[in-house]
């Protein structure tokens, strides 16, 4: 279980330990749990997020605003964002981030099928919402500079944590902070 992503070797312990003292019937049914999510899931044939179906249910949805797409690096950034109930367009999940040390290139991620679908449906805005690291910043100047010839393109603001002090943020989540300033209302 230490291989599970979060999860150290004092975690790996307690959650062995935990299932060893539930009965046979029970691990057998999360055994079978796993066995059959990884069987059943998949990813959508539009945005490539997580999905039973051929297409996702946020895909399907029709009162979602299809003139926005919102770029994101994995499907966890699309449960993260659903979870603010603020954003009301459709996504798109790259798989990942350009990461060349990793041996990661644009090959390897969905880019392509996000061209294909901004060149055809002309939507009015993508969104970049990928994580500021180095890796994320590759990948969101390289996006941009294939999709700014079909649409705007625009980028998550990027700052301080609500109850985050000046004097702990880094250099380049204060900068960031500063960029993505607006007017009082």
């Amino acid at each position: 279980m230490q291989r599970l992503p979060g999860v150290g070797p004092k975690s790996a312990q307690r959650l062995a330990l935990h299932i060893l003292k539930r009965p046979e019937a029970e691990v057998e049914a999360l055994a079978q749990a796993l066995v059959d999510a990884k069987k059943q899931i998949g990813l959508c044939s539009v945005c490539f997020h997580l999905s039973a179906e051929p297409v996702c249910e946020i895909c399907r949805n029709v009162n979602r605003d299809n003139n926005t797409i919102c770029v994101v690096a994995d499907s966890r950034d699309v449960i993260a964002l659903e979870k603010t109930r603020e954003y009301k367009g459709k996504y798109h999940v790259l798989g990942g981030v350009i990461s060349p040390i990793d041996g990661i290139g644009p090959e390897q991620l969905t880019i392509q099928a996000l061209v294909r679908r901004v060149s055809k449906q002309q939507p009015q805005e993508v969104i970049l919402a990928i994580s500021p690291s180095v890796e994320g910043e590759t990948t969101t100047l390289y996006l941009g500079q294939l999709l700014k010839p079909f649409t705007k393109v625009t980028r998550i603001a990027f700052g301080l944590p609500v109850g985050g002090d000046l004097e702990y943020a880094d250099e380049v989540t204060l900068a960031r902070a500063l960029e993505g300033r607006r007017e009082l209302d």
